[in-house]
């Protein structure tokens, strides 16, 4: 495995900012600006309903491999940096520095898939299992919204990603850096994303370097470290997951629990008669809302619980719910669907002795007390 590589970003900041003051520009968006702006962007066909999109077909990672290999030698190279609002900024290297881009972020990449097929990796949905030994995770990159907002960057409004520069953006506030490669042979580009701790950042005071036998102040330079290990891929319509860990901390993508969700969502619609605005389902109201994904872990659907029981009991304690004229459920909002889920999951108590309804966060059964031997 290589060695980590310093990436400085000094180089990039002093051109960037010498064109800027010596050719008349408008002043730089800011963060808000440039959310504000994608947000009102007509929607690309990334983010359009899934039927109007074309049929899921996964990407076969062996053949990608295999394929790639023949001419990784002659891929170009685009590197960008996101911020923790999941806005990109585009990173010009040194030709010394584009030398290592393979060795950093492809070519352990390439031997593990190309080895791991000789040695029977299997390739399996992230949701379906917990990671383990000779098993590589993979989900559609468009179940994890924050990276929906990454992709819909760099995939449409590559005209919106400006240079990075330290004095604007602060290399502190960066989380990850995206390569994306690209050749004329392929249908379309590969994008790997690996973390930036910031413990791998220097800047600043209190950051030494060595020149020659001397330790010298690490001043006008701003550097992180590439981290080597393999983290995340995205080819075709999948996210290839190389490190679990890293796609819960960049993008706040716990599958399995999204997979739980998923699940108990259609034991609801199969057992419950719900009423949605137009345009909106269950699955499409917890998707991406963590209260309601985490509330959905712990939800009992057993048989005795019947939609006039739930509708009673709402009553009962002046959480009440609409039906509307077919009697079913109506659920206008995630407030709504919180109520429903609530009185499902028996999570609404009225004290008979203070007669104070509570919502129960945690729940333990009361055993009967043993009976005495005496």
């Amino acid at each position: 495995m290589e060695d980590d590589a310093v990436v400085p970003a000094e180089n990039t900041n002093q051109a960037s900012a010498k064109a800027l003051a010596e050719t008349p520009a408008a002043p730089a968006k800011t963060d808000a600006e440039l959310i504000q702006e994608a947000a009102a962007a007509p929607k690309p066909d990334i983010l359009a309903p899934e039927e109007d999109n074309e049929p899921y077909e996964p990407t076969d990672i062996f053949a990608w491999a295999n394929n790639l290999y023949q001419y990784k030698d002659q891929l170009k190279y685009e590197l960008f940096l996101i911020n923790k609002n999941n806005v990109m900024y585009s990173i010009k290297l040194d030709p010394e520095l584009e030398k290592q881009i393979p060795a950093l972020f492809l070519t352990n990449i390439l031997d593990f898939v190309l080895n791991g097929a000789a040695e029977g990796l299997v390739i399996r949905g992230f949701e379906e299992a917990e990671a383990e030994d000779h098993v590589l995770q993979r989900t559609r990159w468009k179940n994890v919204d924050k990276l929906v907002e990454v992709m819909h960057w760099i995939r449409t409004q590559g005209q919106e990603i400006g240079p990075f520069i330290e004095e604007e953006h602060d290399l502190k506030r960066q989380k990850a850096v995206m390569l994306r490669g690209t050749h004329p042979s392929m249908p379309e580009p590969f994008y790997i994303i690996k973390g930036l701790p910031r413990a791998q950042m220097m800047k600043g005071e209190g950051a030494w370097m060595i020149k020659g036998k001397t330790f010298a102040p690490f001043t006008d330079v701003v550097a992180f470290k590439v981290p080597a290990d393999n983290q995340l891929m995205v080819v075709g319509q999948d996210l290839f997951v190389f490190s679990q860990p890293k796609l819960k901390t960049l993008f706040g993508y716990d599958a399995k629990k999204n997979s739980i969700a998923a699940k108990k969502a259609q034991e609801i619609i199969e057992k419950f008669d719900l009423s949605f605005a137009e345009g909106e389902d269950l699955q499409t109201m917890i998707k991406g809302n963590k209260p309601l994904i985490n509330k959905l872990q712990k939800l009992e659907i057993t048989e005795e619980i019947t939609k006039d029981k739930i509708l009673d009991h709402g009553e009962e304690l002046d959480v009440s719910l609409m039906t509307d004229e077919r009697g079913a459920i109506i659920i206008e909002n995630p407030k709504d669907l919180t109520k429903f889920l609530n009185l499902v999951n028996d999570d609404y108590i009225e004290s008979n002795l203070t007669g104070i309804r509570y919502e129960v966060q945690k729940k333990r059964e009361l055993k009967p007390p043993k009976e005495s031997d005496d």
